[in-house]
């Protein structure tokens, strides 16, 4: 049996594949690490390969920052060469990053197998490029691993359904279990001299957010208000850096620091008074630490961190934002550390599936994969 290649590419990718990969070795797995560079500068990649305790990528494609078709296509183009030369048995994804769809059509026209790791999410948003490309991968997908309840009820509604679609709990929150006593015990919070639970925590890097003057500068005169009780910590994505720049805007008093690696951040997270973000990932693991979310997006592709009571949506409307953080700063409501399947053992749910498929259909992937090389007409 050829190796399960697994993909990385993103910042999110990492806590999603991390456990997989590990749980994949520590049962002898053959497997081939592949990161893309989506992400590339050290605290966006580098660093979470040994906050993670990842082992170090076997194939790194390196294709950098793009427009969105522009980075697609490289990635189309170089990951079309690692599979012709390692032929794996099973591509795995995970997520919605332009990585995760780039990687998944390529496997589907070689006649590879597709894994996808959080199937089934949608926002039902199409503007959204995260929700085009979620979308796309869960239909080219021959295995889907569903987070939470809404995951699955969404795939049955495209018709895929029956035994390709497996709900096993979020990988994501296995690395947050994993590394949340070493993410507290560094005590990051101390370095920008705040006590626990007297500060926020900012991410900001949707294009609807970021890309328009207008929007960005609504948001920023809400954190603005914001900070002025309650200071806030703004760890900001470089795309995020670069339009602040554009657009010459004043953040003071919110502290906007360089993007932080995955330890120091989940710290910070976890001590933090509110979250206000506009990240998916996020709004699952301020559910799970118990953490009020604010996010800053009118809809949202995870409904369960909604109905648990931790998280809510603000828009991107100054005084929505204010009130909404108001709201959740005030909200007594415990955190739901009991979700069906976020117990940290998701992986394991994983690595059980693949490993049946894999016994179950080996035969038949050999056959299907050859010959890799076509030529499009």
């Amino acid at each position: 049996m050829n190796p399960v290649c697994n993909v990385v590419g993103a910042r999110p990718n990492f806590m999603k594949i991390a456990p997989v990969v590990l749980e994949m070795s520590r049962r002898g797995l053959d497997q081939l690490l592949v990161h893309t560079g989506q992400h590339y500068d050290a605290e966006m990649s580098a660093v979470f390969f040994d906050d993670l305790a990842l082992p170090r990528p076997d194939v790194y494609l390196g294709v950098g920052s793009g427009s969105h078709a522009d980075q697609t296509a490289r990635i189309m183009v170089a990951f079309e060469a690692v599979c012709l030369k390692h032929e794996p048995s099973l591509v795995v994804v995970g997520g919605d990053v332009n990585s995760t769809l780039a990687c998944a059509l390529v496997a589907a026209k070689l006649h590879i197998p597709v894994a996808h790791v959080e199937a089934g999410l949608r926002s039902f948003d199409r503007s959204m490029p995260e929700e085009v490309n979620r979308v796309l991968t869960d239909h080219v997908a021959s295995l889907h691993f569903t987070t939470e309840p809404s995951g699955t009820k969404n795939l049955q509604r495209e018709g895929i359904e029956g035994d390709q679609v497996h709900f096993v709990g979020n990988s994501m929150i296995d690395s947050l279990k994993l590394h949340q006593s070493k993410a507290l015990a560094q005590s990051p919070w101390e370095r920008f001299g705040f006590q626990p639970g007297n500060y926020g925590l900012v991410t900001l890097h949707r294009p609807s957010n970021v890309d328009a003057p207008a929007a960005l500068t609504e948001i920023m005169q809400a954190l603005q208000e914001i900070a002025s009780d309650l200071p806030l910590l703004f760890p900001a994505h470089p795309r995020t850096q670069q339009r602040i720049r554009e657009f010459r805007l004043d953040w003071s008093p919110v502290e906007l620091i360089e993007p932080l690696g995955y330890l120091d951040f989940l710290g910070l997270m976890a001590k933090a008074r509110v979250v206000i973000t506009d990240s998916g990932g996020i709004q699952e693991e301020t559910t799970i630490l118990g953490v009020p979310c604010v996010t800053i997006r009118p809809n949202t592709e995870r409904p369960i961190t909604i109905e648990s009571g931790t998280n809510r949506l603000a828009g991107h409307k100054k005084q929505d934002i204010v009130s909404a953080v108001q709201d959740a700063i005030s909200d007594s409501r415990s955190h739901a550390d009991s979700l069906p399947l976020w117990d940290g053992r998701a992986a394991s749910r994983i690595v059980d599936v693949l490993e049946r498929w894999l016994a179950a259909n080996s035969g038949r992937v050999q056959a299907e994969k050859k010959p890799l090389r076509t030529v499009a007409g």
